[in-house]
């Protein structure tokens, strides 16, 4: 009789795809390499190690920008011309209020000194052209090339930190180089014919001399004139006002 059989013999065995109870021998046991953790270990150690370190260079930057900026010397990023930077210059935010203007009328020295030795190197070019001769265009290009960024060098940027930090060397500086400055600027609005007949200067004297020859040349040397008179007078200006204020 099947009913009187043991109900021990009626239990269905577990399907293969059911999945099994813990502690039990079929559990799958993961193995994780002492390799790979030590790995682990390693990178982390180096990810602090990088991390102390530019916490360290973070702290060192910062040290020297308080020591400059304690210094009076601030960092100085280059913002002008705005289109193409080559200098720093922030009179608004860095020269004492009292001193603007005449920091502004410096600036305007220097480029009106760039102005004219621009404008002479274009005059000589005509001249040039007109059968000049090339080695006042050499003259008049080295006037050019060396006369803009070393009057930069010389005396505006010495008066400019003067103004910044109030030193009294940079300041001696600036009226040493800015006297030679002055006395240039004459020699050029003059041009006495010492060098190829002064004509690698728009003075007044070759202007004189290539009119008779040359009206066009005579107003360009007659131009270059009249720029080198308003920069003598300018550069006058600011160094009488520079000399009020050490009176004061």
């Amino acid at each position: 009789n099947g009913a009187g059989a043991p109900k021990s013999k009626s239990r269905v065995p577990p399907l293969a795809s059911e999945p099994l109870g813990f502690g039990q021998k079929h559990d799958a046991t993961v193995d994780i390499p002492l390799d790979t953790m030590n790995d682990s270990k390693q990178k982390a150690k180096e990810l602090a190690t990088w991390e102390a370190d530019l916490k360290r260079r973070e702290k060192d930057i910062k040290r020297r920008e308080d020591s400059v900026a304690k210094a009076g010397v601030p960092a100085d990023d280059r913002n002008w011309p705005p289109f193409f930077p080559i200098i720093h210059h922030d009179i608004a935010n860095e020269i004492p209020v009292h001193a603007q203007r005449l920091q502004y009328l410096a600036f305007a020295s220097w480029l009106g000194i760039v102005l004219c030795l621009s404008f002479n190197a274009i005059a000589i070019i005509v001249c040039w052209i007109r059968g000049g001769g090339v080695k006042i265009f050499l003259l008049a290009t080295i006037y050019a090339l060396l006369g803009c960024p070393l009057s930069y060098v010389l005396w505006y940027r010495p008066l400019y930190r003067a103004m910044r930090t109030d030193s009294a060397f940079k300041f001696g500086w600036f009226f040493l180089f800015y006297m030679l400055h002055i006395g240039f600027c004459i020699f050029a609005a003059i041009a006495p014919p010492i060098v190829f007949n002064g004509r690698s200067l728009t003075g007044i004297l070759p202007a004189i001399d290539v009119f008779s020859d040359h009206v066009v040349v005579g107003i360009f040397y007659l131009t270059g004139f009249a720029l080198f008179c308003l920069e003598t007078l300018l550069s006058f200006w600011v160094l009488q006002a520079r000399m009020g204020r050490l009176r004061q």
